[in-house]
């Protein structure tokens, strides 16, 4: 195995291990979840499934709607669905709730920042886009309409489901609404892989297949400028 696709791997699962923990830092933190999180948990306290299962049921269904969208998940993609509900369920077994503003607010930033870098991560691997985004620029592409205007959309109708079904929204919404963008978009630039040189790809050909393929760099197909 190469260097350069020993180091996306390495990027990839722990981009996704981060997303995990941090997602269940932010529950910890009891003062808003992610737009998906806040859908997750109202889902989570009406079938008495965790809230990491949730997730990869919720993602599992999410790849699903790639099929009419001709979407072609790829090795990120899978690995999204399964290792950051995991890790999710996981931080919630050993971290305990956080009382207190003096102890909420700073770990609900850390827990945005968390999750800034493990987009950056995961997505800079280029081994697929998650299902929620893949979903994303899948509309985007059907419809015609712009990334930003289907990403809204879609988050807006995922909270107000989530908020109805009692899921947590919160202060910690509304910031990691208005912080994600410019997290993930400066930790793409960070976590940046360097596309292997031809020769270098003859001379070592890779075992798992670059899903990203050669379109657009990731922090354009994924998020809005």
């Amino acid at each position: 195995m190469s260097t350069h696709l020993t180091r996306r791997l390495v990027q990839l699962y722990a981009g996704l291990a981060l997303y995990g923990v941090s997602s269940g830092l932010l529950v910890r933190a009891g003062l808003g979840l992610e737009p998906w999180g806040v859908l997750h948990q109202g889902l989570a306290k009406h079938t008495g499934l965790s809230i990491g299962v949730v997730s990869i049921v919720v993602g599992a269904a999410v790849l699903l709607l790639w099929i009419p969208l001709r979407q072609r998940p790829g090795l990120g993609t899978v690995s999204n669905v399964f290792a950051i509900g995991i890790f999710m369920d996981g931080t919630l077994a050993v971290v305990p709730d956080v009382r207190g503003l003096l102890a909420q607010v700073p770990l609900t930033a850390a827990a945005i920042v968390g999750n800034g870098v493990a987009t950056g991560l995961y997505i800079s691997a280029r081994f697929g886009p998650g299902p929620r985004d893949g979903l994303m620029t899948g509309l985007h592409r059907a419809t015609g309409r712009s990334i930003r205007l289907v990403r809204t959309s879609l988050e807006v109708l995922v909270v107000a489901t989530g908020f109805l079904l009692g899921g947590s929204l919160g202060v910690g919404t509304v910031l990691y609404a208005l912080a994600i963008g410019p997290l993930a978009q400066f930790f793409l630039r960070v976590f940046a892989i360097p596309t292997a040189a031809p020769e270098a790809r003859a001379a070592s050909p890779s075992p798992v297949r670059d899903t990203a393929g050669p379109g657009p760099a990731p922090e354009r197909a994924i998020l809005p400028r």
